[in-house]
């Protein structure tokens, strides 16, 4: 409706009525130009039918949903499905060019606008959260693994030379492809034990790039987020050497985005340093479906050149599904989201600890690690995986999800390199352990629960009464999910 048919809606309904009417449209219609125009999250959230009416406007720019449209193509947006069709808003033509995800596509503005509004209001949130030195960013509809692989394959017409990738070692099987699969040699350090926490060898990390020498590296490959013991990478640090030698470097921030201390790291490694980009999931940091990321950095014209590297159109489910939720919450909405993560974590703490000690076990104390948390298992019988193992899959059958249980001693073979004690970041840490992590979105209750559920599987496996995983883990009936109930309320 614009004024002219608002004019002639006048003939129909009393003129108030009809100007009351347009009056209300108008203040949807300022909601999106203050968006078009400052390209920022607004600070209070939209409610749903302001965004969908957005939606709604944009799709109608796309030639698909033209009215007199005719098309010919290989490539016409047709949509088999009517059910297909309105899960995406009727935005079929996904986002970019056959040459670059950023581009603008002749046949479809209102995708075009959509990807180019996401990668703005993108980077005003990581700005933020406190990375105010960032100068581009776009999503990409890939998760983290494959995002980093589309980096270093950027960095190889940098660096035809270069054939390693510095990396000190976390065991998270996907970043360790992410350099196999863009054809690169991994050059694991080890990472140091400093009291319980595992961190960044940077002594080791300086002697392996004279030794390999700074043109055959193609990148350190540095890591924010990760789970405890080990501790974010010393990025100032990594930085410094970066920027001393002439090396790129790539920061893993998985899910570091949640976290102010993982993105002052590297607010300050670029300050005082290099970090060429930073790359972090989507569905971890912003409560989306799996499938995108965001690569971001410091230098505009890098980051356009990994953009021009991605072959082909792309997906906009990501960009649409982050996009939709930064409108509704608003930067408001999401930096409480932020604080109330933090003090989760903090509740999460003091609560493990009081746990652990009831059990005559231990929150090791990993202070540079700002999202996850570890309680030994000393008085399991570590030297047999089968009895700190079992204490996972009970917990996972009484329906607690994201615990991780660490046995000693496990290997693992990935892409023909062999870890030793994988899983734990070092090749013999001290004890097994049990993570838990506060991550965005997580509640009180949801704390509460895993505890109580972690508090009887404990208690059941020190009395031997584990005779077979499926008992214990299916006793969780009848009493005990009324109890869980009154945890919840």
């Amino acid at each position: 409706m614009n004024a002219e048919n608002f004019g002639s809606s006048e003939r129909l309904v009393t003129a108030a009525y009809v100007r009351q009417g347009a009056q209300g449209r108008r203040g949807h219609e300022l909601l999106l130009r203050a968006l078009l125009e400052q390209g920022k999250c607004p600070e209070d959230g939209w409610d749903e039918s302001t965004i969908e009416l957005f939606l709604h406007e944009l799709a109608i720019m796309d030639s698909n949903n033209f009215l007199g449209n005719c098309g010919v193509g290989e490539r016409e947006g047709r949509v088999a499905s009517g059910l297909v069709a309105r899960r995406h808003y009727r935005l079929i033509h996904g986002i970019g060019r056959s040459g670059d995800i950023s581009a603008v596509q002749p046949k479809a503005a209102g995708s075009s606008l959509l990807n180019k509004l996401t990668n703005s209001v993108v980077l005003d949130i990581i700005k933020q959260a406190g990375v105010r030195t960032v100068t581009s960013c776009f999503v990409v509809p890939m998760a983290t693994g494959m995002s980093l692989t589309l980096c270093f394959l950027t960095l190889r017409h940098k660096r035809p030379k270069a054939k390693y990738i510095i990396w000190p070692r976390i065991d998270q099987k996907s970043c360790f492809k992410s350099m196999i699969t863009a054809g690169f040699e991994p050059v694991v350090i080890e990472n140091v034990l400093e009291g319980d926490e595992l961190r960044t060898d940077i002594e080791a990390v300086e002697a392996k790039v004279k030794t390999l020498g700074a043109e055959n590296i193609l990148c350190v490959h540095s890591t924010t987020s990760c789970f405890a013991p080990r501790v974010p990478d010393r990025l100032e640090e990594l930085a410094i050497i970066c920027a001393n030698y002439d090396i790129p470097h790539i920061v893993n921030n998985a899910y570091g985005v949640q976290s102010s201390k993982c993105m002052h790291l590297i607010q300050q490694g670029a300050r005082v340093g290099r970090i060429d980009a930073f790359v972090q999931s989507l569905d971890k940091n912003f409560m989306v479906p799996v499938g995108g990321a965001i690569i971001a950095g410091f230098n505009e014209s890098f980051i356009q050149e990994i953009s021009k590297m991605y072959p082909g159109r792309a997906s906009a489910s990501p960009s649409l599904d982050v996009l939709i939720t930064l409108l509704s919450l608003g930067a408001s909405g999401y930096k409480q989201l932020l604080k109330e993560r933090k003090e989760m974590f903090s509740y999460l703490s003091s609560e493990l600890k009081k746990l652990a000690d009831i059990h005559n076990e231990r929150l090791l104390d990993t202070p540079h690690n700002p999202i996850s948390l570890a309680m030994s298992l000393k008085n399991l019988d570590e030297n047999n995986d089968a009895a700190v193992t079992q204490l996972g899959s009970m917990l996972f059958t009484r329906q607690v999800s994201g615990a991780r249980v660490v046995p000693r001693g496990s290997v693992q073979t990935v892409n023909n390199y062999t870890f030793k004690g994988f899983m734990s970041h070092a090749n013999d840490y001290s004890c097994a352990y049990l993570n838990a992590a506060s991550a965005i979105g997580i509640k009180k209750q949801d704390v509460d629960i895993f505890l109580k559920r972690l508090d009887k599987c404990l208690k059941a496996s020190r009395k031997g009464k584990e005779k077979s995983v499926n008992e214990i883990c299916t006793s969780n009936t009848g009493t005990e999910q009324l109890e869980d109930q009154k945890v919840q309320t």
